[in-house]
């Protein structure tokens, strides 16, 4: 097994560690900041995998794959325990987790067509603001401007996650046609 999939499976590996923190107060005070820190470390592997995947010309199908998924079960962890603790309503983390299931949907489609469909600008900004918005939401500071900033990456993150689905919906929707 190559680096960048010991990477990917070392971030699905953090992701009960982080939830736990998430959710309990097994570090006591240091719970959340415990939290923030797999949550960075997490992200940065998605980042480093797939980096030294493509430098290196280590990518294979169990990367294709696997990333992905890791990237999905980090995420939808976050912000299913932010609905949890209240932090996050649910239509915001349902409309987020659904833009994944018909990402993940078209993707598959794709593959058996021996299509492979690369991510987009829009997708990888929705990343980016997800990234931020759960990173914020963590940090969770009593300040008003900090939680006005944290409002308007949520609402950004919601955005961007709408707007790169109908993106690659537009771009791919040749998938979907049936071939007689």
């Amino acid at each position: 097994m190559n680096l960048p999939n010991k990477l990917t499976i070392f971030r699905v590996i953090l992701i009960p560690f982080f939830v736990v923190f998430m959710l309990t107060d097994l570090g006591g005070d240091a719970s959340k900041w415990i939290a923030l820190s797999i949550f960075c470390i997490a992200s940065f592997t998605d980042y480093l995998d797939g980096h030294i995947a493509r430098k290196e010309g280590l990518v294979t199908d169990f990367g294709k794959f696997m990333d992905p998924l890791a990237d999905k079960l980090l995420v939808c962890s976050a912000l299913i325990c932010f609905v949890g603790t209240g932090k996050l309503q649910a239509w915001i983390v349902i409309v987020i987790i659904a833009r994944e299931f018909i990402i993940s949907g078209f993707r598959l489609i794709a593959s058996d067509k021996g299509v492979v469909i690369a991510a987009g600008i829009y997708g990888k900004i929705k990343t980016v603001t997800q990234m931020i918005m759960i990173i914020l939401l963590i940090i969770d500071m009593d300040n008003s401007l900090f939680r006005i900033i944290t409002q308007i990456f949520i609402y950004v993150a919601l955005i961007m996650t709408i707007v790169s689905l109908l993106d690659y919906i537009l771009k791919n929707k040749d998938i979907m046609k049936e071939q007689k």
